[in-house]
């Protein structure tokens, strides 16, 4: 899961992306206004944590913008700025949620879980489909109770698949999804196939009733067998 952190104070950034990333999730960074407007143009979230207090803007009209672009991405305020008034315009806006500095950083992550749960798999901690059960606070997926062993990003990318059942995704989407922004500037998305292959072998060893599909000259599909 794609996460995008706009907060301008070096330590505070540094401590969120470090203890998300070890979670598994592809943290992003904005610094500015300008900088966070321009990824929220170019690119997918599934969540965005916002600070209202910017060097160049207010991330109140950020979160506007975001509302306006009808962005999936679920958007958690973290704000050092504590006041009602500004806690009841976020919510207004949109917000998800509201978490005033200091915060624990285990409580952030639990509120960005719960938000991409409820955004992505109806609330659900577990994701059934068929014989794939995927559980999504120990990480783990089984197929017809046997577990599979898969890497972090093989992890990465069947949530990916199974959050847009389907859905025809593009190369371009998916390396983006799973390794983040940066991935635009290569030159090509082959190491994409042996990700794609292995995943598809362990799924298909284990009898998973669904499978990914190349569609020619667009993407992958994850659909039922």
């Amino acid at each position: 899961m794609k996460l995008l952190v706009i907060e301008d104070e070096p330590d505070m950034l540094n401590s969120i992306t470090s203890y998300l990333a070890k979670s598994g999730y592809v943290c992003e960074i904005a610094t500015t206004y300008a900088d966070a407007d321009e990824k929220l143009w170019l690119y997918e979230y599934d969540c965005i944590l916002l600070d209202i207090s910017l060097p160049d803007g207010n991330g109140l009209e950020l979160l506007r913008e975001i509302k306006e672009k009808k962005s999936p991405a679920g958007v958690i305020i973290v704000s050092a700025k504590n006041s009602l008034d500004d806690k009841i315009a976020g919510l207004n806006l949109g917000a998800d949620d509201y978490l005033p500095k200091p915060f624990h950083l285990s409580e952030l992550q639990a509120r960005v879980n719960a938000i991409i749960r409820r955004k992505n798999f109806a609330g659900e901690n577990e994701i059934v489909l068929e014989n794939l059960l995927i559980d999504l606070d120990s990480k783990t997926v089984k197929v017809d109770a046997h577990f599979i062993t898969l890497t972090r990003k093989e992890y990465e990318m069947l949530l990916f698949f199974v959050s847009n059942k389907n859905r025809v995704i593009s190369k371009t989407s998916l390396a983006e999804h799973i390794w983040g922004d940066n991935i635009d500037q290569v030159d090509n998305y082959d190491f994409i196939y042996s990700q794609i292959k292995n995943l598809r072998k362990k799924l298909k060893e284990l009898g998973s009733a669904f499978n990914i599909q190349a569609v020619y000259g667009l993407g992958y599909k994850f659909i039922a067998r």
